[in-house]
C-alpha cells in the first residue's frame, strides 16, 4: 500500500463512523500502515481526525504531549479530541489554513513546494528549544531499537515479533553502528513533504504529523525531507530543498539517516 489520497472506497472504522455522526468527511490520506486521515466539515469549522489501527509504528497517542509541547513555540495543529478501542486509536485536530505540500496544486509547482518545505523545516529547528525539549529522537535509540526489532524482540507495536530481519538488513544495522557526530535540534521526526502545510501564497505556514518530534541531528530530518521531493515530484528538487534551509548537503549524514530510515520501517 502507498500512501495518499485512496482512489477507491474505504471502510469507515466503527470508532470514526460514531465519531462523525452526520458531518460531512472527506477521506483525504491513507497512509501505508492502513492509517486512515478525514478531512471533517462542521458548519464553519474544520478538524482533521486520524485514525490508526492498532499493532503499527504508528502511535497516536504520542503526538498529544508533542503536538502540546510544539505549539509554544511553532504553529502546529490544536489537538480536539483523542481516544482509543479495541481496533484502533483516533485523534482529532483542528485544521490549519492551507494545503499539504503534496496537493495537486503543489505537485505542479515543486519548486516553489521544494522552497517552502526547506524554509518551514529552517523554521521549525530554529523556533524549538533543544534545552526544555523533553522528547528524544537520537540516532543511538533509534538504532537499538532497530536493532531488536531485527533479532525479532519486539515488533513495531512493541510486542513480541516472529519476524526476524532478513541478512541484509544485518549488515545494514552494522553500517550505522557508529553514529556520525551530531548537530542536535528538535526534529520534527517525519519531516516528508505532506507534512508542511503551505498557504495560498506559496510560503510555509505549518507542521503536522509530529507523532516522532524529538531532539537528534538536523540531517535526520534534512535527508528524509530531500528524499521525498524524489518521491512526490520527481528527480531535480533536492538541491532546492538544501539551498532553502540553508546548507550544503553533507553526503555522509544524509546517507546514515535514510538507510536508518529504510530499516525503520
Amino acid at each position: 500500500m502507498i500512501s495518499g489520497r485512496p482512489t477507491s472506497p474505504v471502510e469507515v472504522p466503527r470508532a470514526v463512523a460514531r465519531l462523525l455522526a452526520r458531518r460531512e468527511a472527506d477521506v483525504v490520506w491513507r497512509n501505508e500502515l492502513g492509517g486512515l486521515t478525514f478531512r471533517v466539515e462542521d458548519g464553519a469549522a474544520s478538524s482533521f481526525l486520524k485514525w490508526q489501527p492498532h499493532g503499527t509504528s504508528i502511535d497516536l497517542s504520542s503526538e498529544v504531549p508533542r503536538l502540546g509541547w510544539a505549539a509554544n513555540f511553532v504553529t502546529v495543529p490544536e489537538v480536539l479530541d483523542f481516544g482509543r478501542d479495541e481496533v484502533g486509536s483516533w485523534l482529532v485536530t483542528r485544521a490549519i489554513d492551507g494545503e499539504n505540500a503534496v496537493n495537486q496544486r503543489w505537485t505542479r509547482e515543486p519548486r516553489t513546494a521544494a522552497v517552502a518545505i526547506g524554509e518551514g523545516l529552517r523554521a521549525l529547528h530554529d523556533a524549538l528549544p533543544v534545552s526544555s525539549c523533553p522528547f528524544q529522537w537520537r540516532a543511538a535509540e533509534r538504532v537499538l531499537a532497530a536493532r531488536r526489532r531485527a533479532h525479532g524482540l519486539a515488533g513495531h507495536d512493541g510486542v513480541g515479533s516472529p519476524n526476524v530481519a532478513p541478512p541484509s538488513d544485518a549488515v545494514a544495522l552494522s553500517d550505522l553502528s557508529e553514529v556520525p557526530s551530531e548537530d542536535l535540534v528538535v526534529c520534527h521526526g517525519d519531516a516528508c513533504a505532506p507534512n508542511t502545510i503551505i498557504g495560498s501564497n506559496g510560503h510555509w505556514r505549518a507542521h503536522v504529523d509530529l507523532g516522532r518530534l524529538g531532539v537528534g541531528d538536523r540531517w535526520a530530518d534534512l535527508a528524509i525531507a530531500a528524499w521525498s521531493t524524489v518521491w512526490n515530484y520527481g528527480e531535480g528538487f533536492e538541491s532546492t530543498l538544501y539551498e532553502a534551509y540553508g546548507v550544503a548537503p553533507d553526503t555522509q549524514k544524509i546517507r546514515y539517516y535514510r538507510l536508518l530510515w529504510s530499516l525503520e520501517g
